[in-house]
């Protein structure tokens, strides 16, 4: 331990998320003991009782959210996240599909207290975005965003329609992780073709008057990164390095898999037949999941950013799966 500080640190991290999850379930079976400690005392017309269903409630959520995490075993599902967005068949409607599904994930992250930074988003001609590009750190980032990963189809009166008919709109919506083994992938700066040019939309008095934005284009593979978060042009090429690496990780490890048989191909064409979730707002108001059928009528919240139902009963269905 004392000479192999690297391996001291990660063994030290990994010791506190254990203890972390011990404190937890010793806290939740706590709390379960003094609740039925109190249902044994009380009287059965008292006012205490509106109390005790609070924190009944308040202990069934936690154990829920425990026993979610519980399903996050995965290597990579403690992670911090990448999510990319891109629209779709249906050009200015899908573009600002992807918009909106670009504001409710920012809110998802709001809600759970993680950091999101937009590290890339390309403007659409007329309305909403291209696609973007989001860097997130939280706890079990990765994990839970996984569930998010295919097609969104939106079916709504279009606002860019002046006869006001429906239109069915696409956005896909892929993640992968970014770990500690990313920065061991070795890449050749022969293989890399970087582009420098002046970054888009508003910002600072810097920003459209420099060349700060960068593009990498990694030749073997033809994937290419693309970063105008920082102001400086050094932050922004480490930073694309950085997702770079990642993003070659996730596709080398997604090879092995697909070697092997395990998981199927996760990157669907666009269209339609290929979603994975339906948002309608007319004629009905209706959010359904087609992998666990799971639905919801409150289309509002859900664009707002409460998506642990879905993405909850995702993980429940594959864990029962895997049973």
């Amino acid at each position: 331990m004392w000479n192999d500080p690297e391996n001291a640190g990660k063994l030290s991290e990994e010791r506190k998320s254990l203890q972390n999850i011990i404190n937890r379930a010793q806290s939740i079976d706590s709390a379960i003991s003094d609740m039925a400690e109190l249902v044994e005392i009380i009287d059965a017309d008292s006012s205490e009782y509106g109390e005790l269903f609070e924190e009944y409630e308040r202990i069934e959520a936690e154990l829920r959210k425990f026993e979610i995490e519980s399903y996050l075993s995965g290597e990579d599902d403690r992670s911090d996240a990448v999510l990319e967005i891109h629209s779709g068949a249906g050009g200015t409607e899908a573009q600002d599909w992807a918009n909106m599904l670009l504001r409710m994930y920012l809110r998802f992250f709001e809600r759970r207290g993680w950091n999101a930074t937009i590290i890339d988003k390309l403007e659409g001609e007329e309305a909403g975005i291209k696609s973007a590009v989001v860097e997130v750190h939280g706890e079990f980032a990765y994990g839970y965003l996984k569930s998010e990963i295919g097609v969104h189809r939106l079916v709504r009166i279009s606002p860019f329609d002046a006869n006001r008919r429906r239109h069915t709109s696409f956005a896909s919506v892929f993640v992968y992780p970014i770990t500690e083994e990313s920065t061991d992938v070795e890449i050749n700066d022969k293989d890399l073709k970087i582009d420098r040019y002046r970054a888009s939309g508003h910002g600072g008095q810097n920003v459209n008057k420099v060349e700060t934005a960068i593009r990498i284009t990694h030749i073997p593979t033809g994937v290419v990164v693309t970063c105008q978060a920082e102001r400086s042009q050094h932050k922004n090429l480490a930073l694309a390095m950085k997702l770079l690496r990642a993003k070659l990780l996730a596709i080398k490890k997604k090879e092995e898999e697909e070697k092997q048989g395990e998981i199927e191909k996760q990157k669907m064409k666009i269209e339609w037949g290929s979603q994975i979730r339906s948002y309608v707002l007319h004629p009905y108001k209706m959010v359904k999941d087609l992998r666990t059928q799971y639905e919801t009528s409150q289309a509002e919240k859900v664009l707002d950013g409460e998506l642990d139902p879905f993405i909850e009963e995702f993980l429940t269905m594959r864990k029962n799966a895997n049973v």
